[in-house]
């Protein structure tokens, strides 16, 4: 090799390198500008064929040269031009697709002459379908690639026949023949080379099974034989030909099929296994190969850090999330990246490098492929091609060194990292997997020496229910499984890294579980979340019930955004409205997987709630506001999910708002908190009572029904006008009269009192101002203070009657001194002056106005300030009991404990100011 290789604009960096460029050139000199100027499309190529066709050569020799021609444009276009990969590939996905239509309609007509049409048992000729694999069904086919196809056709049935029925035969025989055709004009090897190479091992069964299938055949096979590793090939399956399936319709059936064998409905860590025993044998095959032939390790496809392992990165992680998050799937490995990125299943920089390594891997795979139109990934021994390759991507090359073998070595070295981190064997770094003195063979569960490897605490309690039958019960697999998990327990404890009620607790969550191997694969593949998980529990004791309700959300854990972000609904809208666009997509939005996917997420954002509250990286009212913004923004999405698929719809997106009464109403949900909500319309249209009374109870099933995901909220409307008697939704102009006491029909007090914490929450923002403009009118409105404080009392005096407490016992929210006191003083604040103190009507929370009714001079200095710092720490030591799962009721030797003394007197002192 020489000292210094020359730049790349000397002509040792162009296209007329490529011994298949300068073949094609000297073989079709004539034919070169048959072909449209600039990068191949499909008219151009279709165009191309028929031109060629015109001088005469039949369609295999012409689809042949047109192969050579394109190719020699792409060289051109790429090492010349710098035309970007993606434009390379589809470029080659258009040339295969074109060439599998005419090639597919020219074998079934002749094969239609020989044996007439297949028809199925309604005389429907039945369709033939080409499903492109691998790179052709992701459109990222290379240069030089075969194509991997799977032939299926519609229905069972019969052949016409010919000539008075002569010849029928059935349907499989009839396609069987087709594929051999299909093969002649595409795989076949002639003068002129062949189209593609022909690759029909992914087929059911492989290269033992029948080259065509029915659907019904392959819905047998993916229920029965299909296994783990031809999900990932089926993940990007797609009909390449005929054309007009792509149109029609009528694969939709097929896409019923593979979607469910591809995605699972639940998270499916199961697959890890699957994937790196495959990987473990394409490895292995490739160090084979490399065995004494070096030059084959630097195969840039299948060789450690390789195009392979990224692609295997990406499918991984969408078939473990696929099924629930549909957003995620895409065929094309680049934009697979950016969605990982995008929905926090993989780093920003992590997909940004994968993708950078993709582009630059792919490129020098199309380099070594222009070579001689080989099927080969290694790059070349010789020197000068090597050199030619690196001045063709911007690179060079001394004696002393190749900028591109560096280059190479950095990207792949990215590569292989990022693949061994994720498809390890379920060890964290430095941690073999277990307790101290667990090494040698894996053990199980249920067996004496893994049990006396642990603290007899935790042994104990693993004896007992290793002993039951629905433990005896599982798989091998599965046993060894849990003693890696409880194994991992008993080490944090050790190393101090959780307490030993943490490691109680999470066998206590295990348990429940044991037939949900999903969710134990999980944690065996990710043990930084086991790590997060125990932590999680030494916190506090509600996480752990909430985990046993809602398993799937330990996943959560797995985000490294969980502890220092917050929640943002619009955000969460638009990934939402992302997803519902993504079911559609995919043929699958139906009410179920609308509903689940509504449950889940909403479970998945509060858990993530819950971390940061038992982490302390969010306050109370931090809490309280992200757990309300998350309801209003499943609310959000629900009217709009429910109103598509409402049959009374009559406009695109309804004049519909959803009113927020109580603790939503002022943002201070908590959580497994009920909504009080009221529904209200301003729509002039002769059906509208009709069309919002049907949509209000669709909307209220969707929110309330418990699906196999679980279930949202319990929905409360007795505060809507007339209350359980009257009608689910108001219209804006009867509510402002049944408000504003125009009319018979007239509020209550208490109703008044509710709608001091009111506000829209979520549907229509045109209604925003009509309903504030009723609010405001409420609270403005002139009453007789001494009847309104009577009502107000005596309202309070029914609703602490309604929760009694033990002689002795201090409640945080009833008992007097309590929260509902301050809530109730404020109340009646409001009503009583807001009038002439205008800043009392905006719905601030209880601790901003009654600091605001003191500033007013409604309270005596003090003590509106002293009460509102009394309503935030008496929340506080609610919300810490209920997270702990304690009593809010407590002895006054608690209540001295937890210092609360003088904020329950700093609460009967704003009630005393208010009812003297």
């Amino acid at each position: 090799m020489t000292d210094a290789l020359p730049h790349a604009t000397t002509p040792l960096a162009q296209a007329s390198h490529s011994r298949f460029v300068q073949r094609v050139r000297r073989r079709y000199a004539d034919e070169l500008g048959l072909l449209a100027a600039g990068l191949p499309e499909r008219a151009g190529i279709e165009q191309l064929i028929l031109a060629l066709q015109a001088q005469g050569r039949p369609l295999a020799c012409a689809m042949r040269i047109a192969r050579h021609l394109v190719l020699e444009r792409l060289a051109v276009l790429d090492i010349e031009a710098g035309a970007p990969m993606e434009h390379v590939t589809v470029a080659m996905t258009h040339l295969a697709e074109v060439t599998l239509c005419l090639a597919l309609a020219a074998a079934r007509a002749e094969q239609d002459a020989v044996n007439g049409a297949p028809r199925n048992a309604q005389g429907e000729v039945i369709e033939f379908w080409v499903l492109g694999m691998g790179k052709l069904g992701a459109r990222e086919l290379n240069v030089s690639s075969d194509i991997d196809l799977i032939y299926v056709y519609e229905d069972e049935g019969q052949t016409d026949g010919v000539e008075g029925g002569r010849n029928a035969v059935s349907a499989h025989e009839y396609f069987a023949s087709v594929a051999k055709r299909l093969y002649a004009l595409i795989g076949e090897i002639t003068d002129d080379g062949q189209v593609f190479r022909v690759d029909l091992a992914l087929r059911p069964n492989g290269n033992s099974g029948p080259a065509a299938v029915s659907l019904a055949m392959l819905e047998e096979y993916f229920l029965v034989q299909g296994r783990e590793w031809e999900r990932f090939a089926w993940l990007k399956s797609r009909v390449v030909a005929p054309q007009p399936t792509l149109t029609n319709q009528r694969a939709l059936a097929l896409r019923a099929l593979v979607a469910p064998f591809v995605y699972r409905k639940y998270l499916d860590y199961g697959v890890f296994e699957g994937l790196r025993q495959l990987h473990r044998k394409i490895r292995d095959e490739a160090q084979r190969r490399a065995a004494g032939r070096p030059e084959r390790a630097n195969d840039v496809k299948l060789s450690r850090g390789g195009i392979r392992e990224i692609e295997f990165t990406v499918q991984l992680l969408q078939v473990v999330r696929g099924g629930q998050f549909p957003e995620i799937r895409t065929r094309s490995t680049l934009k697979a990246l950016d969605r990982l990125a995008t929905g926090g299943l993989m780093k920003r920089d992590t997909a940004t490098q994968l993708a950078d390594a993709y582009v630059f891997l792919r490129r020098v795979e199309h380099r070594i492929q222009f070579l001689d139109d080989q099927q080969t990934h290694c790059l070349p021994a010789g020197d000068d091609d090597l050199r030619w390759i690196a001045l063709s991507m911007g690179l060079r090359c001394q004696r002393e060194a190749c900028e591109l073998l560096d280059k190479l070595c950095e990207v792949r070295e990215i590569v292989a990292n990022e693949f061994d981190a994720l498809l390890h064997d379920g060890n964290s770094p430095g941690n073999k997997g277990g307790c101290k003195g667990c090494g040698g063979p894996p053990l199980s569960v249920d067996s004496e020496e893994f049990l006396a490897k642990l603290q007899p605490e935790l042994a104990s309690v693993v004896r007992r229910w290793a002993a039951q039958e629905k433990v005896q019960n599982l798989r091998e697999e599965s046993r060894l499984r849990l003693a890696k998990l409880i194994g991992r327990a008993a080490l944090a404890v050790r190393d101090e890294a959780c307490t030993m009620d943490a490691a109680q607790r999470f066998i206590d969550w295990v348990e429940p579980l044991l037939r949900r191997e999903s969710y134990l694969a999980l944690l065996v593949e990710r043990p930084a979340v086991q790590t997060r998980l125990l932590r999680l529990l030494g916190l506090a004791r509600w996480p752990m019930r909430y985990l046993m309700q809602h398993p799937g959300v330990i996943d959560e854990l797995a985000d490294t955004r969980l502890l220092n972000e917050r929640f943002d609904g619009p955000a969460f809208v638009q990934d939402m409205q992302d997803r519902f666009e993504a079911w559609e997509r995919s043929g699958e939005a139906h009410e179920e997987a609308l509903l689940d996917s509504l449950r889940r997420a909403h479970q998945s954002e509060v858990f993530r709630t819950l971390v940061r509250d038992v982490e302390q990286k969010i306050t109370v009212e931090q809490v309280a506001d992200d757990l309300s913004a998350l309801a209003d923004a499943i609310l959000q999405c629900t009217i709009r999910w429910a109103w598509a698929r409402l049959k009374q719809a009559h406009r695109p997106s309804p004049r519909f708002a959803v009113i927020a009464y109580g603790k939503l109403g002022g943002k201070e949900l908590g959580y497994g908190g009920d909504l009080d909500v009221v529904f209200l319309f301003d729509d002039d249209d002769d059906n509208a009572p009709d069309i919002y009374g049907a949509f209000v109870r669709k909307l209220i099933m969707w929110l309330t029904v418990r699906t196999s995901a679980g279930g949202l909220f319990d929905i409360d409307t007795a505060l809507r006008p007339n209350g359980n008697s009257g009608l689910l939704v108001t219209s804006l102009a009867s509510f402002q009269k049944y408000q504003t006491g125009r009319g018979s029909n007239t509020a209550w007090t208490w109703e008044h009192q509710a709608i001091t914490r009111a506000r829209w929450c979520a549907g229509d923002a045109g209604l925003i101002a009509g309903f504030d403009e009723v609010r405001r009118q409420v609270l403005t409105a002139e009453r007789d203070q001494a009847a309104l404080r009577l009502e107000v009392q005596t309202m309070r005096d029914k609703v602490r009657s309604a929760h009694p407490q033990r002689a002795g016992q201090f409640d945080l929210k009833h008992s007097p001194g309590g929260m509902m006191d301050a809530e109730f003083a404020l109340q009646y604040l409001i009503l009583a002056h807001a009038g002439a103190h205008p800043a009392l009507t905006p719905n601030l929370g209880v601790i901003a106005l009654l600091q605001r009714a003191e500033e007013a001079g409604l309270l005596p200095a003090e003590v509106g300030r002293h009460a509102a710092d009394a309503y935030r720490e008496l929340r506080r030591a609610q919300h810490r009991a209920r997270l702990n799962e304690e009593p809010t009721a407590v002895d006054p030797e608690t209540l001295a404990r937890l210092g609360l003394i003088p904020h329950r007197d700093a609460v009967l002192a704003l009630w005393r100011a208010v009812f003297p």
